[in-house]
């Protein structure tokens, strides 16, 4: 079976993708007539050497995406993993010529069909009298001995793309950066690794893995690897690269070592998501850091890709300061990152966290519960809390992700380690606030930021006071918190119709005279009404807003949550008569 692809025709996918960067992309040309793509301000590059490469689409940015001042003048594109034509070729050296350039060079990774097709365009090229040198990269580490072929050209040719760039737009002559890109090439390697395959549109996968498998060294046309290795950890794949690219054994390695200054280059062959190639340039920095190499730069990003391929390539190419520079010079070319010229070893990742602030003496503090009477309360939540777990996970899988009751849970055991820790606070303003600052952190999700909000607010009204009427105002200064940035209503299936609930009963504590007990009871017994009644109605915010309300005939686990920990607080009171 073939898979999905968002394109016109399979026929004319790389034209339409080219056409799309250049209508994108006013510092671009398309040749009429041919594939190829140049710079729009050709005229200005009179006096200067061109450089161009290309090679088969698929490759996405590269290479139409580092056509630009310091560094491509053009590009020529074939069809998906398919060198181009020769005269497309030929007609980009033409162009260029006639623009008045003093010399190109072509950039050519080192595959069969490339080579040969722009081999021949420099030919008859050189031929016509213009003058055409070729430099071919191969930066593959993954073969440990040499075949015949060569080593294939790999994201490493995007670097020989900057540093030609650089030094043609410093004038310098064809001959000299041809000869010292050779020399560049040279001291670079690069190593991929993929979960899966890719597919060229209209086809199926080019190579299957089994789930726990992984994919090493292999290229960027869907051809399989070097060898397969069993799925590990981000860290244990990216050591398992860096020591096959460094090890001395390898005809193809990079004789990186202690000491040594390179250039790291982590590229997304085309599906990794961005969480993953964060993870996996972490542990790229750590793992060279640790060994005593110093990053001179890091580039992390999609730079030379295999279609959707999911998987990444690590590059290291050996620096010294005059390389640096060329690395660092000022390109227009839109697929090149913006990188800090800075040493990226050596540099300082992190401040200090603010101070908290000094805690104001509280006036209230011997208003609330005493110490073990709090204790006991937020004990009996706790409980109550883990005790739903799976009855509040089963409820939320309606909804999608079915992680209410984890939540609660993780809420519930940060509780518990915080009261390990010693007595809660005596002013209830403080107490709430500290719970408030401590959901925050360890709950996680909408939830935590919810009842953060919630007992953010309602300490408040705490800190004057701490009767009834206090306790009431307190509530209705949560649930005014959370209607605000939470955007629910009653009415809307969330956790505010039970605490909404709650809150209505409450309003009687503002009454003189009012009996606790007899209004928490009856705010408990509204609460859990009101949660049972979130079953019939149509979600109007959260997650479940956007599932059908067919779907929906339980519950809402949030409601559900909220109303048992207000019956844990009343059964809690209770117990101890207060």
């Amino acid at each position: 079976m073939t898979s999905k692809k968002l394109v016109n025709t399979v026929a004319g996918c790389a034209d339409d993708a080219l056409a799309g960067l250049v209508a994108c992309n006013p510092n671009l040309h398309l040749l009429r007539g041919h594939r190829v793509a140049l710079r729009s301000d050709l005229d200005s590059l009179k006096g200067r050497v061109a450089l161009l490469s290309g090679g088969g689409s698929g490759h996405e940015p590269a290479h139409a995406g580092f056509v630009g001042k310091g560094m491509l003048t053009g590009v020529i594109a074939g069809a998906v993993f398919t060198s181009p034509a020769v005269g497309s070729i030929l007609a980009a050296i033409r162009a260029v010529a006639q623009a008045g350039t003093v010399g190109t060079l072509l950039i050519v990774k080192n595959y069969t069909g490339d080579r040969l097709n722009f081999g021949l365009a420099r030919e008859q090229a050189r031929a016509e009298g213009i003058p055409v040198e070729m430099v071919v990269i191969g930066d593959d580490s993954a073969f440990t001995v040499l075949k015949k072929a060569g080593r294939r050209g790999l994201c490493g040719t995007v670097l020989i793309h900057k540093v030609a760039g650089a030094l043609a737009e410093a004038g310098v002559g064809l001959e000299e950066i041809t000869n010292r890109v050779s020399v560049v090439a040279k001291a670079m390697g690069t190593l991929g690794v993929s979960l899966s395959s890719c597919s060229v549109p209209g086809s199926r996968p080019t190579f299957e893995l089994s789930p726990d498998e992984v994919e090493l060294g292999l290229g960027i046309h869907g051809e399989a690897g070097v060898r397969r290795i069993k799925m590990a950890s981000a860290d244990e794949i990216v050591t398992l690269m860096l020591d096959h690219m460094t090890n001395s054994s390898n005809v193809s390695h990079v004789p990186v070592q202690s000491g040594s200054s390179v250039v790291l280059m982590v590229n997304n062959l085309g599906g990794l998501s961005f969480l993953e190639l964060g993870i996996m340039a972490d542990a790229a920095v750590r793992s060279l850091e640790g060994r005593g190499v110093k990053i001179a730069r890091a580039l992390v990003g999609t730079f030379m890709s295999a279609l959707e391929m999911p998987g990444i390539s690590l590059t290291l190419l050996l620096v010294d300061e005059p390389l640096l520079k060329l690395i660092d010079a000022e390109t227009t070319a839109s697929a090149w990152p913006n990188v800090a010229k800075v040493s990226v070893t050596g540099r300082k990742r992190s401040r200090a966290a603010p101070a908290e602030p000094l805690e104001v003496p509280d006036s209230t503090a011997t208003g609330g519960l005493a110490s073990g009477q709090t204790v006991l309360v937020l004990e009996r939540v706790c409980a109550t809390l883990l005790g739903l777990e799976e009855h509040l996970n089963a409820l939320d899988r309606a909804a999608g992700d079915g992680d209410c009751g984890t939540t609660h849970s993780r809420a519930a055991r940060a509780i518990q380690g915080w009261l390990k820790e010693g007595p809660p606070p005596a002013s209830p303003a403080q107490l709430l606030s500290k719970l408030s600052l401590l959901l925050l952190e360890k709950m996680g999700g909408s939830s935590g930021a919810l009842y953060g909000l919630f007992l953010t607010a309602a300490a408040q009204p705490l800190k004057a006071k701490t009767d009834l009427p206090a306790w009431s105002a307190a509530m209705d200064a949560g649930l005014e918190a959370m209607q605000k940035y939470g955007k629910a209503a009653p009415g809307d299936r969330t956790m505010l119709d039970s605490l909404w609930a709650a809150g209505q009963e409450l309003q009687a504590w503002k009454s003189p005279g009012a009996n606790l007990f007899h209004v928490l009871t009856k705010a408990v017994q509204s609460a859990e009404a009101a949660a049972e009644a979130t079953k019939t109605m149509e979600a109007g915010a959260g997650r479940a807003s956007y599932i059908s309300s067919a779907r929906l005939d339980q519950p809402d686990p949030g409601a559900v949550a909220t109303a048992a920990i207000l019956r844990a607080i009343l059964e809690a009171l209770q117990h101890k008569g207060v």
